[in-house]
């Protein structure tokens, strides 16, 4: 399951934001070394896969980690190119979409906040729905084979 559009909402502006507070970088790099797919609204997946691709510092080829440009010019610039020209972040992105950069999610955007969000990132569905949706893909399949072996021999002993 992913971040609902709200969650998304403040992730965004709390990196877009936050960025020059030494007490958030980590974090914010954290953030922004986890897997897209964690966002759920599809424009806000675009203005993250957006600003993980302009924050990356130069990487060699080796498999060394990622590492951020976070603080200073680089981001302040990376960050007003998205709001000044929406469509270099995506062809479906409005400047509604990319109103929210910058601006500072709040007091109830604290590090507990965050430990949520990044279980709410990774949170997989209740075990019970999962099973229910399993078991109708396997009851179907095998009620399907049945029939095709009665049909096809005539004689269900043989």
């Amino acid at each position: 399951m992913a971040l609902n559009a709200e969650d998304g909402k403040r992730m965004l502006q709390l990196i877009t934001s936050r960025y020059s507070d030494w007490r958030w970088r980590k974090k914010i790099e954290k953030t922004l070394s986890l897997p897209a797919t964690g966002v759920g609204d599809e424009a806000q997946r675009a203005i993250f896969t957006y600003l993980k691709q302009g924050l990356k510092a130069y990487k060699s080829r080796r498999a060394d980690p990622d590492s951020w440009i976070l603080g200073g010019y680089a981001t302040k610039e990376v960050i007003e190119r998205a709001k000044f020209n929406p469509a270099a972040v995506g062809e479906a992105i409005t400047k509604g979409d990319v109103a929210l950069l910058g601006v500072d999610p709040g007091l109830e955007v604290d590090e507990s906040w965050w430990d949520d969000m990044l279980v709410s990132w990774f949170e997989e569905p209740e075990a019970e729905e999962v099973a229910a949706e399993e078991e109708k893909q396997v009851s179907e399949p095998d009620i399907r084979q049945n029939q095709g072996q009665s049909l096809s021999t005539g004689d269900p002993d043989t």
